[in-house]
């Protein structure tokens, strides 16, 4: 390449990363909406909200609310799912379920593989545990049992090439005897077979911090819930980047926990509207992570 053409060439791509910011990224960031924030008013219009959705800027979506008729938000079938997402150009990296018959009743692993053919058919990657009953989880010792089944359940998915991850909450972060559930999980399941997807509200509003428990477990979070806390009220949450989380802080070893989807999630507080709340995540998220 002669030397005028190099330079012609650089100062085109100068331009662009100017008048189009998200060609800076360093890294291909994928940013997604956990649909939990829509709550209110996703199984109104399903395709509808799918297209605001793109048009607030995000690529990809986190399920969730699969019923036991295998069907989304009440209605919804998992090929109209499929069907909706790919008319708006989104993608859905992985899901919030819950395998109650499997973990809690030591089930033969028939609705771990229901989840495992509706993940496919979405183009999933991950099986993400949500929530684990109150019961269940009272005890240390109930706590390694359920390490032991998510571990058996994440043998299932990856016999299908799909991976099993868990999603945290701030029960897992409570006193237990000088133990925590968290720990817990992280130190009995197999970090091949388990990956986590760390909620940064919960962690942050249970008074700890997201970087130690990435550098006491590196590469083992390929998803974060990207939730800010509200500065008056911290059992509030509110838009990325107007609240009390460092996200700059923490994304700065995004790479060391091995970080792969950034999640937005807004449960509450919306202002001036769901919409506009979850656009100006967006916004603010790319913002951020321009500089990683």
């Amino acid at each position: 390449m002669q030397r005028r053409d190099f330079i012609k060439q650089s100062a085109i791509l100068s331009a662009g990363m100017i008048t189009m910011p998200e060609l800076a990224f360093k890294k291909n960031h994928k940013i997604g909406l956990q649909l939990y924030s829509l709550r209110d008013i996703i199984a109104t219009d399903v395709p509808g909200i799918f297209k605001k959705i793109k048009k607030a800027g995000y690529t990809e979506v986190e399920m969730y609310g699969l019923d036991k008729d295998n069907k989304f938000f009440g209605h919804t079938t998992v090929k109209q799912i499929a069907g909706f997402l790919k008319n708006c150009g989104l993608s859905s990296a992985g899901s919030h379920y819950t395998p109650e018959d499997f973990l809690y009743n030591n089930g033969n692993g028939d609705d771990v593989k229901n989840l495992c053919e509706v993940a496919n058919e979405l183009g999933q990657q991950y099986i993400i545990i949500a929530w684990l009953d109150e019961v269940q989880r009272d005890t240390i010792d109930k706590y390694k049992k359920l390490a032991e089944r998510i571990n058996l359940a994440g043998e299932i998915c990856k016999k299908v090439n799909l991976q099993l991850a868990y999603h945290n909450h701030s029960y897992e972060f409570e006193d237990m005897n000088g133990q925590h559930g968290y720990d817990i999980l992280l130190n009995n399941t197999d970090s091949s077979l388990v990956r986590m997807e760390l909620d940064l509200y919960w962690v942050v509003k249970s008074g700890y911090n997201p970087i130690t428990i990435f550098k006491a477990h590196p590469g083992r979070f390929p998803l974060l819930h990207v939730k800010d806390m509200d500065k008056m009220n911290n059992a509030l949450n509110t838009e990325i980047g107007n609240g009390l989380i460092d996200f700059k802080k923490i994304f700065a070893v995004s790479e060391l926990a091995g970080v792969k989807h950034y999640i937005v999630e807004q449960e509450n507080n919306f202002k001036p509207d769901i919409f506009g709340s979850i656009t100006a995540s967006n916004k603010k998220l790319k913002k951020l992570l321009r500089h990683i």
